[in-house]
Formats: C-alpha cells, sequence, structure tokens
C-alpha cells in the first residue's frame, strides 16, 4: 500500500482507526493532523466519536483561518499549528492516551528507549513537556519548546503523548514503538529491574546492514507457494492484531521445497503485508526487486541445519520480552499446554541473531523450539506455520500470565515427576 498517495482525509481516518482499534485512545481523546503542500492543516474534529470516525468528518483549516466542514476542529489545533510552525520539516501531527504511555506521563518519567535497539532507531531521544491546560495556546508553547529542541516525540505531564513527522505514517510508527517499549518497561518491572543497552550495542543494531544477495526472477509460483503466502499474510495480520510485533517489526517464514523459503519484507507495514509483497529465497538467491528482513540468514541457517522446521517467527511481544529485557529467567512449568508446547526457553546473548548466527541456529533442537535473545526478540520455531504461531501465542500468553502472578502470590511449578509423566503421555523428546 502506498500511503503517501492517500487523500489526508483517508490517511487520518485510516490511522485514527488503528490508534482507537487497538485501545490507544477513547471515544473523545487523540487527534490527528497533517498540513498539505498548500499549508492547509487537515486535522480530526472536536467532539466526534473517534471509533466511528468518516473522511467527511475531517476539518480542514487553511493558512488564513477559514474553516471548511461540518464540525469544529479539535480543541487540541492551537498545539497542531504551534507545532507546524516550530518544525517547518513537521507534515503530520499525532497527539493520543495509550494507558502505558499515560501512565509515564503521570509519573513524569520517559520510557528507556535504549531496553530494545528498535525503538531507539525509530524515536530516537523522547522530550517531556510541562503541564498546560488542554486546548490552550499556552500548551501549545509549551511543547512547541520541547520541538525546537529537536525532540520528535514529546510526551505530555499528565497528559499523553505527541509525535510530529515528515508523514503520518512515520508519526505512528513512532508512537507505537514508544507505546510498546513502555508496556515491555511496565511488565518488566513487574518481575524485575530492566537491564538497557549500552550506546555500543545500540550501535550495533543502528550499523547491521541488509545481507547482499543475488537476485532472481521467478518463472511460476506452485499452489504450494501461493497457498503458504496467503497463510503466512493471514498469521501476519492476525499477529499484528494481537500486539504480538509492531507495524515494521516481526518476521515469518516458512520453509517451500528443496533450499526455498518464504520470508516477509523489510520495513513493509505488517497491518496491511499482502501475498506479493512475500520474498522468496531459492538457493541463497532472493526473488528480484524485494528485501527480505534482515534476519535472513539466520532463518536460512535453521533451514538448513534442522529438518523437522518448517516455520519460523522472530517477534517482540511485550510480555514475554520482559523477560528478555531482565535477568529473570523464564520457566515454562506453568501449565500442561506452556510446558508441552515451549518445553525449555533458553536466553542467549544480544547480538546473537546477526554476530552468531550458525551457533544460535544450532540451539533450535526439539526440546528448544523457541528461544528468548535478551534485549532483542523472541525466536519461534515449528513443524508449520500455524504451530510456531501457537508457541509465540502461548510464550506470550504464559508470560502474562507470570506476570500477573506477582499480584496474587508466589508461584507454584509443575513438580519434576509430573514434567516426566506430560514427557512420556504426550512423546516429548528429552
Amino acid at each position: 500500500m502506498n500511503f503517501e498517495l492517500l487523500h489526508p482525509a483517508d490517511q487520518l481516518i485510516m490511522i485514527m482507526e488503528r490508534i482507537y482499534g487497538y485501545g490507544m485512545t477513547t471515544t473523545s481523546g487523540g487527534n490527528l493532523s497533517i498540513m498539505d503542500e498548500n499549508g492547509d492543516i487537515w486535522i480530526t474534529p472536536g467532539g466526534i466519536d473517534k471509533g466511528a470516525l468518516t473522511r467527511k468528518d475531517i476539518i480542514r483549516v487553511k493558512p488564513d483561518g477559514t474553516i471548511i466542514g461540518d464540525h469544529k476542529p479539535s480543541s487540541e489545533f492551537p498545539f497542531h499549528q504551534l507545532a507546524y510552525k516550530s518544525r517547518p520539516d513537521f507534515k503530520a501531527v499525532l497527539h493520543a492516551h495509550p494507558p502505558a504511555l499515560v501512565a509515564f506521563s503521570i509519573v513524569r518519567r520517559i520510557p528507556d528507549t535504549n531496553l530494545v535497539p528498535n525503538v531507539h532507531n525509530v524515536c530516537g531521544k523522547v522530550g517531556m513537556a510541562e503541564y498546560g491546560l488542554p486546548g490552550s495556546t499556552e500548551l501549545g508553547e509549551k511543547i512547541a519548546l520541547e520541538f525546537k529542541k529537536g525532540f520528535n516525540t514529546v510526551i505530555l505531564e499528565n497528559h499523553g503523548i505527541v509525535v510530529g513527522a515528515d508523514n503520518l505514517f512515520e508519526a505512528y510508527r513512532s508512537f507505537e514503538t514508544l507505546d510498546f517499549c513502555a508496556r515491555i518497561e511496565i511488565y518488566a518491572r513487574s518481575i524485575g529491574t530492566p537491564i538497557a543497552l549500552t550506546e555500543d550495542e545500540i550501535g550495533l543494531s543502528k550499523n547491521k546492514q541488509h545481507i547482499s544477495m543475488e537476485e532472481f526472477l521467478p518463472s511460476s509460483f506452485s499452489s504450494l507457494e501461493r497457498e503458504a503466502r496467503r497463510i503466512m499474510c493471514e498469521l501476519i495480520h492476525r499477529a499484528y492484531d494481537q500486539k504480538l510485533f509492531t507495524s515494521t517489526e516481526g518476521t515469518f517464514s516458512r520453509r517451500l521445497e528443496g533450499d526455498s523459503f518464504l520470508i516477509t519484507p523489510f520495513n513493509v507495514d505488517r497491518k496491511y503485508i499482502q501475498p506479493e509483497d512475500i520474498v522468496r529465497i531459492d538457493n541463497g538467491c532472493k526473488e528480484a526487486g524485494k528485501t527480505p528482513s534482515r534476519s535472513v540468514m539466520l532463518h536460512k541457517a535453521i533451514y538448513e541445519k534442522h529438518p523437522h522446521i518448517n516455520s519460523v517467527i522472530i517477534a517482540h511481544a511485550p510480555n514475554i520480552m520482559a523477560f528478555s529485557v531482565t535477568d529473570v529467567d523464564f520457566d515454562s512449568r506453568t501449565i500442561p499446554e506452556s510446558y508441552i508446547l515451549l518445553r525449555t526457553i533458553p536466553k542467549v546473548a544480544y547480538g546473537s541473531v546477526f554476530m552468531e548466527t550458525e551457533k544460535l541456529a544450532e540451539m533450535f533442537i526439539p526440546k528448544t523450539p523457541i528461544v528468548l535473545v535478551k534485549n532483542d526478540c523472541i525466536i519461534a520455531t515449528g513443524s508449520s506455520l500455524i504451530n510456531a504461531f501457537d508457541r509465540l501465542e502461548v510464550a506470550e500468553y504464559s508470560a502474562k500470565a507470570i506476570i500477573a502472578c506477582k499480584n496474587l502470590g508466589s508461584i507454584v511449578a509443575i513438580d519434576n515427576e509430573k514434567i516426566a509423566e506430560l514427557e512420556c503421555a504426550f512423546n516429548l523428546e528429552k
């Protein structure tokens, strides 16, 4: 999907639907705007249900102040105006009240964007604007002051978040990514002490390059491949809707025949990914004109070493990631389903995905279908796409249950005798 070819009104509706649909603002809360090439500001209306907006509800405000539309512009219009004046490079502004970031605004802290590398790379440094009366020029001036300092993302004391960018999707991407980071930190603090990456470690990720691969032009697409592309997209959409990863982070792959496999592309919005976006890899060569995930060599190595694995998923689900960013070990001996599907989940060093690819790939033996990478990701493998996806879901849900236990009492794990019984009953390899 070419987002930038959409009319500003359609862009605003599409992104507001995502924000509201994923529980990151309320019926009356949040507002979005776009400044077009004429200097007109297109903005969501005030006092209209954010869960039922249509393009005819969008308001257009001309540079001379003329308002075109059926409603009044958002009451927060003053800070949108001041944001554009303070940062001429901004062409979109997003404001919302996602619970995790509101929590940080209430305690007047900024999420640690060094917990996972992509957050730091996407969001950069985050500012904090002093409290101001909603809808006031004073609040707009306080936000503009932070934007003038070079921040693109600003938390508002006791309020929410504002993001500016050169287009609305980039604003949404930063917003979504910081919210994801905030949830990871909140969950991590529930079980232990989060451990941030160093600047050098952040640099390793930032300098990670795409793998140079020869290209090929497919001469045909088998029925197996066409069905695999369709199922991959359905599960990617489901994973995104379940917040198991963000719009441009998270990788699925699926083995085909011989030395071929399919993999998700780099930097394509997971919400709208289509079968034609998926990249085929044949004998180490990539489908012409496409850029595969930067983890492509790890997927390739796993398939080469393990004939029993037909699918690999790399994700950043926030509950299980809480264990990735702390020294707390994840124990799957909570309920039978968790142990049967997850077995043992080792935790490996940050950087293993791209610095120790072969060594990491060797770990995925039958009794170790999942691996956590510190401050990076969870890697789930399976005999099929649905099997790997099921394992990812169970890992996230099990982690969520364990975190919830912290408010209830001590965890009682399934004992060794019962574990042996499960291994026998379900023919689990030891």
